[in-house]
């Protein structure tokens, strides 16, 4: 099953141990010699097997399930590399899951270590590399789809369930519960420091796969817990834990906001002394920050204080890490993402509440969430004790310090209350906590389109497949099954559109080795990977005009609907918007409650919409399983390339400073999409340059996650790519779209961000002509190096402004009337085309000869006619020379006039 040949196998131990049990006994090694050489790698560590993990070990030999609930900092690893290497000498494959695709991407890295580059695959829904190897980590989605449409028949000989806990998440708890109903020939392996009540999952184990269960839950955490509740203000606590040798502290936040807010203020307490601070500036060396949270966090660190949350560049997470790691950071302000198996070794927790904001309301945490985050205190092998402290309400702190005061004086004071409407903790919640045991595990299984046709495309009988998934599973049983209603539901649509064929008693009858129910066509193989709406993006590449000149961008903006939303700049985009329609309201004079009504309508900028919306609504009549995703048409990607902007200039523009790595996330997410979807025959020299750059911009920041992701894509891994995977990346220097090397971009390179210019500096007429101010017009209107047709003075102007309000009521000046469909570019006119607009023959001739464009920009009347329009003419080469935009107008008026 596994394989000896590879490119690092003098770095995979276990690999060796497999291969010497092979040529010793064959595919049939003895148990004993299994046992025996597991333990031989152990000792070969310089380490040895805890009880527990022997006992697991056994467990794992004898073909029993293992459901570990031990503590952090207990071994649970070693126990699933117990379980994988049992299953590959007994020839037998292997999954490891974890819910995060950060943590597969980890655990890969670290299996090939260990098992070599042949035996180890990665599976993530956008990237898969060897994926034959008999060892497969991936997103427990990925696991359940493989369960979904192979069943029982899956080559899975053991599955490794990390964070198996997650079985409890709304959105995602399917995920972990599948496989247990659909892998019924498989070994199960239940990792969480945090499972509560396993009763359940013994009892439906054994039974539905006739295997025995065994509960490693007898361990002891190798370093003890200490609880204490803190009264004082949390930065005299933590000069408590640091002067009292308790570092390094992971200060626990519930928002990436209070993270960083708290890392700054603590810059003004001696966390760390000069000595470390010296070591800390050697080991940081010539790593480069960016500007923005990369200055912050620069100095920061400097003074023995980190920063840690999702938000965050991975190269910044992962130095933070590093220098925790070679414990050189006294204090480390984070989020609760700290329970998800972050790898920073920390002496202390201190958690600022026992509250949070769960996404929907503010509420206390649940057992499971403090033991995932307390669990983490104390570093195994170095600590004789780890350390968990609350802070208590900031009204608690109050009160207890006028109380002693008032002792003092003996004197009365007056308590104070908790803020009204804000969920309180006291020290009795962190006690009840501490005390109780994970809340037991909450089913949340769920039907789907894209399950029903993992379903419906498997051997078998599918209705007695789906009816048996969905009635005998983890879920509460009720009077009324809804997993069934939904069934029915789902499968009316997927008849309705003819993806399936319920054939009749007559045919069954001619075919009795056939189900009632088969697949009419084709589904395509990705549709229930991470981007649901790919396959209808590539559709919808075809409703495209390939000559028009937005055609680059166009694409761009149909990959961008179909990603995941970067909310941080989504939210500032639509705050900005909504800012501009605000003052143009105010200056119309519109009353408070019409412009609330209109301000509710307004959102961040959506390119295509118009187009997408009805097109994904026909795609769905014969694509029914996409019905329950929606798509986001925005302006990210599209925005950085109109307006010439770098990663820095984007985060800075929309202040999101403290989600740069989510806002990189989605442009490494766009560019891979971006490579992936569009065929060859789709590209244009444009758009190749677009996606190139945006690659280029992305490592320029942060080369990890591109250079990871192509590695896998690539589908080799030698020594040193491996090695490049454990060093951090530099940032480089970033280039806007069209830009020099030396990061200037000439005016015109960049045709869209010079068209966006020219829309600009159009715009400034309309708003100017919706304040009704000829002046202005008349100053702006001086001509530059065309004499114009007809004077456009202060005259004129308002002569033009009188006819348009004698037929119209409005003239728009807010974001809609700012839309691009109001603006025609004709980038190569004709001389016909200049006499159109006024010139005469001779100008019109001599325009046509030279780099012009004529732009006409139609005014929003607000009634759909667009009868009136202002056209002006750009001088490309001038600008290119000067490197301005060198542009006037030259007529005014009706459309076509």
């Amino acid at each position: 099953m596994w394989h000896s040949e590879g490119v690092i196998e003098s770095r995979a131990p276990l690999n060796d141990a497999l291969d010497d049990l092979a040529d010793r006994f064959g595919d049939n090694p003895p148990a004993d010699d299994v046992y025996d050489a597991f333990h031989a790698w152990v000792e070969s560590t310089g380490k040895g097997l805890y009880p527990h993990q022997d006992e697991a070990l056994l467990a794992a030999l004898e073909g029993d399930h293992l459901i570990v609930s031990t503590p952090t900092g207990s071994g649970k690893s070693m126990i699933a590399m117990a379980a994988l290497f049992v299953a590959l000498a007994e020839g037998r494959s292997g999954y490891y899951t974890a819910p995060l695709k950060a943590l597969v991407s980890e655990k890969f890295f670290d299996l090939i270590g260990l098992f070599g580059a042949a035996n180890v695959g990665m599976v993530t829904g956008d990237s898969t590399i060897n994926a034959d190897a008999p060892i497969i980590c991936c997103t427990a989605e990925i696991l359940a789809n493989v369960a979904l449409r192979e069943g029982a028949g899956a080559d899975a000989g053991v599955v490794i369930a990390d964070e198996f806990h997650f079985f409890s998440e709304p959105d995602r708890g399917w995920a972990w519960q599948v496989p247990l109903l659909e892998l019924t020939k498989t070994q199960h392996v239940l990792l969480s420091a945090t499972l509560g009540d396993t009763s359940a999952f013994v009892t439906d184990l054994s039974t539905r796969t006739g295997r025995s269960v065994s509960i490693i839950d007898n361990a002891e955490r190798p370093v003890p817990l200490s609880y204490h509740y803190s009264l004082e203000p949390v930065s005299e606590t933590i000069k408590e834990l640091v002067t009292t040798h308790r570092a390094p502290v992971y200060i626990v936040h519930f928002s990436q906001l209070a993270a960083v807010s708290a890392a700054t203020e603590l810059q003004s307490v001696a966390i760390s002394t000069k000595e470390q601070k010296a070591a800390i500036a050697d080991e940081i060396g010539d790593f480069r920050f960016g500007p923005g949270f990369g200055a912050v966090l620069s100095k920061l660190l400097r003074s023995g204080i980190g920063v840690h949350h999702a938000g965050m560049l991975p190269r910044y997470r992962r130095l933070v890490e590093r220098l925790a790691q070679q414990g050189l950071l006294r204090v480390i302000c984070g989020t609760d993402t700290l329970g998800v198996g972050i790898n920073v070794p920390i002496r202390t927790v201190l958690l600022t509440s026992l509250a949070k904001f769960d996404g929907e309301k503010q509420r206390q945490l649940t057992a499971r969430e403090f033991h995932q985050i307390a669990g983490r205190a104390g570093r195994a092998g170095f600590d004789t004790t780890g350390d968990v402290v609350v802070q208590a309400p900031e009204h608690e702190i109050d009160n207890a310090k006028a109380e002693a005061k008032a002792a003092e004086r003996k004197k009365k004071y007056v308590k104070k209350k908790p803020p009204e409407g804000q969920v309180n903790w006291t020290r009795s919640t962190f006690e009840r906590l501490i005390a109780a045991q994970p809340e037991t595990l909450e089913s949340r299984m769920r039907i789907s389109h894209a399950m029903m046709l993992q379903l419906l495309d498997r051997p078998g009988d599918p209705v007695a497949t789906i009816y048996r998934l969905l009635t005998d599973n983890y879920e509460p049983k009720k009077a009324s099954n809804p997993l069934l209603r939904k069934a029915v539901e789902i499968y009316v649509s997927l008849r309705a559109a003819g993806v399936i064929i319920h054939h009749d008693r007559d045919w069954r009858a001619d075919h009795p080795n056939r189900p009632a129910i088969e697949l009419a066509r084709e589904v395509p193989d990705d549709f229930a990977l991470n981007a649901p709406l790919s396959p209808f993006a590539l559709a919808a590449l075809d409703l495209l005009n390939r000559d028009s000149p937005e055609y680059a961008l166009d694409v761009v903006s149909i990959i961008e609907a179909v990603q995941e939303d970067p909310r941080p700049i989504l939210m500032a985009q639509r705050r900005q918007e909504r800012d501009r329609a605000m003052s143009a309201m105010k200056a119309e004079g519109l009353e408070y409650n019409e412009r609330m009504v209109r301000l509710d309508e307004i959102t961040w900028p959506t390119p295509l919409a118009e187009l997408l919306t009805p097109a994904l609504e026909m795609y769905r009549q014969t694509n029914p399983w996409v019905s329950e995703y929606e798509l986001s048409p925005k302006s990210v990607v599209r925005h950085m390339v109109e307006h010439s902007m770098t990663f820095s200039d984007l985060i800075s523009r929309y202040d999101a400073a403290r989600s740069e790595g989510i806002v990189l996330r989605y442009l490494t997410d766009t560019y891979k999409a971006l490579r992936q979807i569009v065929p060859a025959d789709a590209l244009t020299d444009e758009l190749s340059d677009i996606i190139t750059w945006l690659g280029e911009l992305v490592r320029s920041v942060d080369s990890s996650l591109i250079a990871e992701w192509e590695a896998l894509a690539d589908g080799v891994l030698d020594d040193a790519e491996i090695m490049e995977h454990t060093t951090i990346p530099q940032g480089g220097t970033e280039l806007a779209f069209g830009a020099r090397a030396d990061g200037t971009v000439p005016i015109t390179a960049n045709r869209h961000a010079f068209r966006t210019r020219v829309r600009n500096w159009l715009w400034r007429y309309v708003e100017a002509a919706a304040d009704e101010d000829p002046e202005r017009l008349a100053h702006m209107s001086t001509p530059v190096f065309m004499e114009q047709p007809e004077p456009l003075d202060a005259e004129r102007w308002n002569d033009f402004l009188d006819d348009y309000f004698e037929t119209h009521e409005w003239l728009g000046a807010d974001t809609n009337s700012r839309g691009a469909h109001f603006v025609t570019f004709v980038e190569s006119p004709t001389a016909a085309d200049f006499l159109d607009v006024g010139l005469d023959d001779e100008r019109a001739h001599d325009a046509a000869e030279g780099s012009m464009w004529l732009v006409r920009q139609v005014l929003d009347d607000g009634e759909e006619s667009r009868d009136t329009e202002i056209v002006a003419v750009v001088d490309l080469k001038e600008s290119a020379r000067t490197d301005e935009l060198v542009a006037q107008l030259i007529r005014i008026g009706a459309v076509n006039d």
